[in-house]
């Protein structure tokens, strides 16, 4: 047994509890002290309440001998079975035993009057317990109990404190923070399904969520340093605002760790701007949604898939933190499918679209660093895109020229080849199509200028006609009648070469890229925004 040798360790927190009976005891009393932590349902507890109570048997009045159990019920079980006189304290709250950071009960701790540690250990080794008694008559001027030590066993490992527990820890350490959850709490019937009770109430996606309880959502709260209080956005079309607390709740739901929560903060801040103009994506009844790229070192350290599947299923990262941004827009903001969400065909990518730029199988600088942010800045950059990626293909080009124009084909497909000056667009080049270029050394800027080279078409042939209803008008060019050398000017599918933004994703095997096409950029539509990622220390 040693005694605890830090100065600065030895004073032990105040607390004040009551026993069965509702007597509270107050710590320090004045008198030496003797805390026992136990939990009903360690077997090696079983083995050390005989002996506490023996000793508060043999030394009350002298020494205040004290159980601390760490469950209610639990804690009147063990005072029948073990017959006790001695205090049974409740801490069915843990904050007494969070505040003494011990991870295993039992847990024995020997103070002076003053509420100094004077020696603690864990578990059950006999002649721990065997000098414990005897200094504890030293201490009283009294006799030591009469136990018969050879039948207890030499040593037991102990069982894992109630208050570090998954989730049961971070909500301990949120409220030792001062984080007050304000959310209203929904106390359901012994008999009602919380999962069914979700869907009943219209707060999922259509798939199931994960109960957002408090110990979670509190659990949640540990991935950010900011208050639960604060105002992360205001959410169209409801005008609610968001909470860092609402955000936590909605992130639980979708599945999220709390390491993830930065992200979603920082993603639903970018979307929740005039510039990005939520409402107008979630409402048209076309199939957009917010598509969510992710750059920085926050990529690796959360596990995010920028490789083989980057755009599907599969990892958790991906999947949770585009998940946890739709279901806020859905239970805060109001955008349910049928009321605001109104698109006539939607998408699978509405559940979540979210994914990690492979900035290291790049040949160019990384997206965020295109707009303005440090290479190693975490950086959550917005899209305002349809909900679902097409695949280019393009096995046989063997030279940038040639593969970029390809590609350039294929992005003409977006909304419509005759729709031309429109704007954003995602062009996501895999690593094999990468390298093509990269061996000719095309910087981005060659890429979308061939881009627009390759997709320019005369005026005269975007026009509607009798073959395509659907076209360019020329009044978005700001022509009214065209004369016939403004119908031979050529018109490039793109308003400029800017709007086309280009990643680097997807597995290293397989000659395919993919585009995803915006929604009416600029002043009137959506346009991409970014913001740092505020990172745990």
């Amino acid at each position: 047994m040693s005694d605890t040798a830090s100065a600065e360790s030895k004073k032990l927190p105040e607390f004040a509890l009551s026993d069965l009976s509702g007597k509270t005891y107050s710590f320090p009393s004045g008198r030496p002290a003797l805390l026992c932590f136990v939990k009903e349902d360690c077997p090696t507890c079983g083995i050390a309440m005989p002996l506490v109570e023996a000793f508060h048997r043999a030394f009350s009045g002298g020494v205040d001998v004290l159980a601390v159990g760490q469950d209610a019920e639990g804690n009147r079980i063990l005072a029948q079975r073990h017959s006790l006189t001695c205090p049974m304290l409740d801490d069915s709250a843990l904050s007494v035993s969070f505040k003494y950071g011990f991870d295993s009960v039992p847990t024995v701790i020997l103070a002076d009057g003053g509420g100094n540690r004077l020696l603690e250990f864990s578990g059950f080794v006999r002649d721990d317990w065997k000098d414990l008694s005897a200094r504890l008559a030293a201490m009283s001027d009294r006799p030591a109990p009469d136990i018969d030590w050879p039948s207890l066993p030499e040593w037991r490992a102990g069982c894992g404190s109630k208050a570090v527990e998954p989730g049961v820890a971070e909500r301990l350490e949120a409220e030792a923070r001062g984080d007050r959850m304000q959310a209203r709490r929904i106390e359901l019937g012994d008999n009602e399904d919380v999962f069914e009770f979700m869907f009943e109430r219209g707060l999922t996606d259509g798939l199931p969520v994960v109960p957002p309880t408090p110990e979670r959502v509190a659990w949640m709260l540990t991935g950010t340093r900011r208050d639960p209080r604060d105002i992360v956005a205001t959410v169209p079309p409801n005008l609610a605002p968001l909470t860092v607390e609402k955000v936590a709740v909605n992130a639980v739901m979708a599945g999220c760790r709390p390491e993830y929560l930065p992200v979603v903060i920082a993603a639903l801040d970018a979307v929740c701007t005039d510039t990005f103009n939520i409402h107008g994506v979630m409402a048209t009844t076309w199939g957009a949604t917010p598509v969510i790229i992710v750059n920085g070192p926050i990529r690796k350290r959360l596990g995010m898939n920028m490789g083989i599947m980057a755009l599907g299923y599969g990892s958790r990262p991906n999947a949770t933190i585009g998940r946890a941004v739709k279901l806020v827009l859905r239970n805060v903001g109001g955008s349910r499918p049928g009321d605001i969400e109104r698109s006539a065909l939607g998408a699978i990518g509405k559940f979540t679209t979210c994914f990690a730029e492979w900035e290291e199988r790049s040949p160019w600088e990384p997206l965020h660093v295109e707009r303005g942010f440090k290479k190693d800045e975490s950086v959550v950059t917005v899209f305002g895109l349809e909900a679902g990626s097409r695949q280019i293909a393009d096995q046989t080009s063997r030279t940038a020229r040639a593969l970029v124009g390809s590609l350039g084909l294929g992005l003409e497909a977006c909304w419509h080849p005759k729709q031309h000056g429109a704007g954003e667009v995602l062009l996501v080049i895999s690593p094999e199509h990468a390298d093509t270029i990269a061996r000719d050394e095309w910087s981005k800027s060659q890429v979308r200028n061939r881009i627009q080279e390759v997709t320019a078409r005369p005026l005269r042939d975007l026009l509607p006609d009798e073959d395509s209803g659907e076209g360019t008008s020329p009044r978005i060019l700001g022509i009214k009648e065209p004369t016939p050398e403004q119908l031979a000017q050529q018109v490039p599918k793109f308003r400029s070469p800017e709007n086309i933004n280009i990643i680097v994703a997807g597995g290293e095997g397989g000659k395919f890229s993919a585009i995803f096409a915006g929604w009416v950029s600029g002043p009137m539509g959506s346009s991409s925004v970014s913001r740092r990622i505020e990172e745990m220390p």
